[in-house]
């Protein structure tokens, strides 16, 4: 059995698709997913499995298109992976809740990076199939535009390094 954690992108935002954590369990729970759970209610659901993580996704990404009537972005990492990204985190010398990690599909380049725009202090990072950025001032100040973490979703580092300790006691 993996333990993972998918990662929903966009949800229980203001204004946006709003998915209660008891109906995200419910769908771990009809993937045939085992030990579902949730964490926080922004769209982490941990829980374990015998399939791999593409066919993970899959099967969730189909729940959540048939929820929300469209699709949604769903990334999913094994207990190692969130693990090495709080390992690897660059920047542990700033405020947890001030970094966060941009979770995406494929793994990052510098090119990515380039295409920042809008820098006001803040500082970037390539990780494992997720960019780091610090916000000196918080995410509510900035002004950043990075257009490959558009396409992911993000975590702070506080809720990245809880995640990464309850998949640890899953495995």
């Amino acid at each position: 059995m993996t333990a993972y954690v998918a990662l929903v992108r966009a949800v229980n935002v203001t204004g946006t698709g709003m998915l209660p954590k008891e109906k995200l369990k419910a769908m771990g729970e009809a993937c045939g997913f085992t030990n579902v759970r949730t964490f926080i209610n922004s769209g982490n659901l941990l829980f374990t499995a015998r399939l791999g993580e593409k066919k993970v996704q899959q099967l969730l990404a189909r729940q959540l298109e048939d929820h929300f009537g469209k699709a949604k972005g769903v990334f999913v990492r094994t207990a190692y992976d969130m693990a090495e990204a709080v390992a690897r985190n660059p920047f542990g010398e700033h405020n947890p809740s001030y970094v966060l990690a941009s979770f995406i599909d494929e793994q990052p380049v510098q090119a990515m990076l380039d295409e920042a725009r809008n820098l006001a202090g803040e500082r970037m990072a390539l990780g494992p199939r997720l960019i780091y950025v610090a916000y000196p001032h918080g995410v509510g100040q900035s002004k950043l535009k990075l257009p490959a973490a558009e396409k992911g979703t993000a975590r702070n580092m506080n809720s990245v390094a809880k995640i990464a300790e309850l998949l640890a006691g899953m495995q």
